[in-house]
């Protein structure tokens, strides 16, 4: 009897507890004056930096349409874009809504990118893991994902792709492999 006795109390506890809240609700939002706003967050400027901003651009990445060729899709990169920072939007993948209209990536999303940067117009990335565990044509797509993409944040004459610091020869949609991929090369995967 007893026992049941602390559980009915619990339970009745539990019932009362259940209807107090720690934050008042309200029917409608409610503005905060500029002034309650603490550290600095509304000024134009990051707090606790020398007047450092931040600026945003849309970038294009390719990703794989339905047709199964690549096609741009924007994405939000500090601005200016750098390789590294686009490239790691682009292993991401498509958007939830991009995958439900079919679009999809030929990059795992385990792809791990050592470093990406651009010298004299190539793209350099050096990559953890090589792409070659992918079906051929996979690796193709998943090249000229890179290929396109680099394009458009500098690497004009193509890129190089590296295993670790060790150079690989990527494969071509024409079926040759090559050290250097150049957007010309890969002309043939996009979607037109």
């Amino acid at each position: 009897m007893k026992r049941l006795r602390v559980v009915a109390s619990l339970a009745l506890g539990a019932i009362a507890l259940s209807s107090c809240t720690l934050v008042p609700t309200a029917s409608h939002p409610s503005n905060i004056s500029p002034t309650h706003v603490p550290f600095g967050l509304l000024g134009a400027t990051i707090p606790g930096t020398n007047n450092g901003r931040i600026r945003f651009k849309t970038q294009p990445v390719y990703i794989v349409d339905v047709t199964g060729h690549l096609s741009p899709s924007s994405r939000i990169v500090p601005a200016p874009p750098v390789l590294a920072s686009v490239l790691r939007q682009l292993v991401l993948g498509p958007t939830k809504f991009e995958s439900l209209a079919g679009y999809s990536s030929a990059l795992p999303r385990s792809l791990v990118i050592l470093s990406a940067s651009i010298k004299d117009g190539i793209g350099y990335i050096d990559l953890a893991s090589s792409l070659s565990k992918l079906s051929r044509a996979q690796e193709v797509l998943a090249v000229g994902q890179l290929v396109l993409t680099a394009h458009n944040v500098g690497a004009s004459r193509g890129i190089e792709i590296t295993i670790g610091g060790a150079g690989v020869l990527a494969p071509l949609p024409n079926g040759h492999r090559s050290a250097l991929v150049t957007p010309a090369d890969v002309q043939s995967l996009l979607n037109r």
